[in-house]
């Protein structure tokens, strides 16, 4: 199943697949085979709904791709709605499909705006983990959506790195990874829809490669985090951003681990 996959990302990558063999349902607003709003809790179980009917209450792979960006004029408080909401409640409503799988795989895009673009409102982002939607909604309508969207992407990669280690997912053979994008060329960064004046931004966004990326380069890599070769994959944020990270943050990760004496004890118990 993929979200989004009418266009972009989300449409690469059904192409990709479909061009693998596999059977692929989409959901988007409009021109795929569910219809569905995201943006409402409504719409996202009409959406899980479907899909489960659809593929006979079992779905091997999930790709969470609708989103909206930040150079519109769409509100922040939608956004936020869309992207983190829209993703999470999905995932967590599918979960019963997941676990019939055999070794199931969730993949949600996020951005590589999360570690490079300054002033991500921690409040928000805050109350997107916390599950409070009304606030997040209210939160993102106030900071406007250049900063709800980094704030949105980086909630939902933490909340990957979060429920992918738990019992309840990997115990139960359900691997949850995220992929960071960079400047990709989708509708998000060349639609008619764009703010002209907040899109000259894009012309300064540095990209040591030189160019944006194309949507089937993430559709590739999309593929093979559902795939046998990436079984090893839990938790993990995968940077495809043409060195935008690297360039910006180059010794901010890896990030030696030192922790206290009790976080030792809380992930190293003596046995008894």
């Amino acid at each position: 199943m993929i979200t989004g996959a009418a266009s972009g990302i989300g449409a690469a990558s059904r192409r990709t697949l479909e061009a693998g063999g596999h059977t692929v349902i989409g959901v988007d607003l409009a021109h795929t085979d569910v219809t569905a709003d995201l943006s409402t809790p409504g719409g996202r179980a009409a959406a899980a709904a479907a899909v489960t009917e659809r593929s006979g209450g079992v779905v091997d792979g999930l790709v969470c791709c609708a989103g909206l960006g930040s150079l519109s004029h769409v509100p922040g408080g939608k956004l936020i709605a869309v992207n983190y909401f829209g993703a999470v409640e999905l995932v967590m409503s599918l979960k019963p499909a997941l676990e019939r799988a055999d070794g199931a795989s969730v993949v949600v895009i996020s951005s590589s705006s999360t570690t490079t673009q300054p002033g991500v409102p921690e409040d928000l982002v805050t109350a997107c983990l916390r599950g409070d939607e009304a606030e997040a909604v209210r939160i993102g309508d106030e900071v406007t959506a250049i900063p709800a969207y980094p704030a949105s992407k980086l909630a939902l990669a933490w909340w990957i790195r979060r429920e992918a280690v738990r019992p309840d997912w990997i115990g139960n053979g359900i691997r949850l990874n995220a992929i960071a994008p960079g400047m990709i060329d989708t509708p998000m960064t060349n639609g008619d829809d764009l703010d002209p004046e907040l899109a000259k931004a894009l012309d300064f966004y540095p990209v040591p490669l030189g160019r944006r990326g194309r949507p089937d380069e993430i559709a590739a890599l999309v593929e093979f985090l559902l795939g046998p070769g990436s079984t090893l994959f839990c938790g993990s944020v995968v940077f495809a951003d043409g060195g935008t990270d690297a360039q910006l943050r180059q010794q901010d990760w890896p990030a030696a681990w030192n922790p206290t004496p009790d976080e030792l004890t809380r992930h190293f118990p003596a046995k008894t």
